[in-house]
């Protein structure tokens, strides 16, 4: 039963790491129905460690674009993006490490992560009617005062239920990004995010865990690692002919059902 529920954390982890659906607010969701169990801080290093397969599925995706002298790579070129990524991660750096303790004392909880998920949703609508055409079609057409303010739009990501990517989308299309280059951007963007924040609060709750829950870890890393590589190529196929209304959809639905069920008295 334990593997089954760390099979399933994982695959949840790797489908909603990179949407704009928010996968910490699916993650403590889940958990209401779900207790991990183990010895004391085993579900808070599971929750945070799976996370780390993702970011390697990011990295091993899109390896061509991240790494300077990986072959026919334009090194000048992915220097220039790596800085650019420095910048946008500095705001969620400074503020994560000052405000992370109140965060997760005040709004990790169902209902914040149901009203976050439909406000964005409505945004993500909102977004998507029709306006002008994009300033920033490639990744590289951002600037750095650009990546600037989508790292300061990262930073409403640490609400649950908010999402980072849907922060970083929204933020980048609202600044002028096509929709391709604001999912890679955000994609990018995650690399050092979330590998920061993993560490970070991996330091916070410890590391003394036994041999056979690390091996759940593991199996729930692996089935993160497979399913975010799957969902990042599907998703950057996708959003090369269509809109990111059925994830609004969804997001309001979703929010919407939580309310209800924290009425009914979940």
């Amino acid at each position: 039963m334990s593997l089954i529920k760390v099979l399933l954390f994982g695959i949840v982890e790797g489908l909603t790491e990179f949407l704009p659906v928010s996968s910490t607010g699916h993650m403590i969701v889940i958990e209401r129905w779900l207790t991990l169990g183990g010895s004391l801080g085993f579900a808070e290093t599971f929750m945070i460690v799976i996370q780390l397969p993702a970011i390697l599925a990011v990295v091993l995706y899109f390896r061509a674009r991240l790494f300077p002298f990986y072959p026919g790579a334009d090194t000048p070129a992915v220097l220039r993006l790596w800085f650019k990524i420095a910048v946008a991660f500095l705001p969620a750096a400074v503020l994560g490490l000052l405000f992370d303790d109140l965060i997760e004392a005040w709004f990790f909880n169902p209902l914040s992560v149901s009203v976050a998920l439909i406000i964005g949703g409505a945004v993500l609508l909102l977004l998507e009617r029709p306006g002008c055409a994009p300033r920033y079609e490639r990744v590289a057409d951002i600037g750095f005062g650009i990546a600037l303010v989508i790292g300061l739009f990262q930073c409403l990501a640490m609400m649950p239920g908010t999402s980072r990517s849907a922060a970083t989308i929204i933020g980048a299309m609202v600044l002028g990004a096509s929709r391709p280059a604001a999912a890679e951007f955000s994609f990018f963007l995650a690399v050092p995010t979330m590998l920061g924040a993993t560490v970070f609060k991996t330091l916070k709750s410890g590391l003394d865990l036994s041999g056979g829950e690390w091996l759940l870890i593991g199996a729930g890393g692996l089935a993160s690692f497979i399913t975010a590589y799957l969902v990042v190529a599907a998703f950057m196929h996708y959003i090369q002919r269509r809109d990111f209304k059925p994830f609004g959809y969804y997001r309001i639905a979703l929010g919407a059902l939580i309310l209800f069920l924290l009425w009914m008295g979940w």
